[in-house]
């Protein structure tokens, strides 16, 4: 049964919904539908669901003067229903992935007060040195979806030592690019492994902050080749600002590692995935969403397909490189070690940390596993 309804409530009957379940159901999706009961009879007109990053620890989400119905305990989440007067709350936390809050209530400015008291006092204050990202995933029972975490995001000039000359220079004129200045919207970054291309677009989120939302795709091969999901994504979610009204930004999509989405033989391998991407970059689909792509790849810049690399369409196209002998020496501050070619900042990292590069044989990019 459906937890009891305020007396506040009884002014405002609805018809009573009926619901099924069967085997597949969990105890998670009963507290999932019953929260929506007071909401389908139109007890409770107003709802609304915000998602915390991190959540502070021991707090509860819960406050303290509901009445706790519900607990469903999972293998990866806990659930629970609780009720007040004129409102209900729904309490979905995840393991080390933060927390989901649904209210529901009788007027706006009852649920938003609820609301407002639980994430104030549950959500864990963000620290300085990261910043929100979104990642977009396709669920299989709920299509599209995206969830908010905060990732450390350094500053540029904390990590521009970390790139050899040639690349700094142009992710130079990335950092600082705006609204203003954007011609072309597809950003290439291309290299071996291990030298920093996630940790620039990560910088790159961190100085765009302010008119540009990063958002993660976690199923780009997914993406592409189901229409109603890219559809979603372009169209898709704005953060709210301070006051809690929607921020219209632009957005960057990152995917990583899409090296069969853009070689040369991409149209052979990957039927309309390349065509789709265009599309969203400056096709049909594209108009008038200030949509940034950014892909990352271990491909060569020769190796990829001409329609990808074409004068107009890219932002930048960047080749993050190893640093040179000299280069690499000065950043680990002693060449002991630093094999003659360079080394990729991985491999510093390794050095440092007392372990044998893995650069000591020459490798060409694009030929990575």
């Amino acid at each position: 049964m459906p937890p009891p309804s305020p007396s506040g409530d009884a002014a405002r009957p609805g018809p009573l919904p009926v619901f099924q379940y069967d085997d597949v159901d969990s105890p998670g999706d009963v507290i999932d539908t019953l929260l929506l009961t007071d909401f389908v009879t139109g007890r409770h007109p107003w709802a609304r669901t915000v998602r915390l990053a991190k959540v502070r620890a021991g707090a509860r989400l819960v406050p303290e003067r509901a009445v706790l119905t519900r607990t469903a305990i999972e293998r990866n989440r806990v659930a629970r229903l609780a009720g007040g007067d004129g409102w209900t709350v729904r309490v979905v936390s995840w393991r080390g992935r933060g927390a989901e809050v649904t209210v529901t209530a009788v007027d706006e400015a009852t649920g938003a007060a609820v609301l407002d008291e639980i994430v104030t006092g549950g959500a864990e204050p963000a620290r300085r040195d990261t910043g929100p990202m979104g990642f977009w995933h396709q669920n299989a029972r709920r299509g599209a979806q995206r969830d908010t975490r905060r990732i450390t995001t350094p500053t540029w000039a904390d990590i521009r030592a970390n790139y050899p000359a040639a690349a700094a220079a142009r992710l130079d004129a990335l950092m600082v690019a705006t609204p203003e200045t954007v011609a072309g919207r597809l950003l290439l970054m291309h290299g071996p492994p291990g030298t920093g291309k996630t940790t620039a677009l990560r910088a790159l989120a961190r100085e765009w902050r302010e008119w540009c939302q990063a958002d993660c795709v976690l199923d780009p091969e997914v993406l592409f080749g189901d229409p109603a999901y890219l559809a979603e994504v372009a169209v898709g979610e704005h953060e709210e600002d301070d006051d809690g009204e929607e921020a219209r930004r632009w957005r960057l999509l990152i995917l990583e590692d899409c090296d069969e989405l853009i070689r040369g033989e991409a149209r052979q391998t990957t039927g309309q995935a390349l065509s789709r991407l265009l599309n969203l970059t400056d096709g049909l689909l594209g108009q008038g969403r200030n949509v940034l792509v950014a892909i990352t790849t271990n491909e060569d810049l020769s190796r990829l397909h001409p329609a990808v690399t074409r004068p107009g369409r890219c932002l930048a196209r960047i080749e993050v490189g190893p640093l040179s002998h000299a280069e690499a020496a000065d950043w680990l501050g002693t060449s002991a070690g630093v094999p003659p070619q360079g080394a990729t900042l991985a491999e510093l990292y390794g050095l440092r940390a007392g372990t044998s590069p893995a650069g000591a044989v020459p490798v060409e990019i694009g030929g990575y596993l």
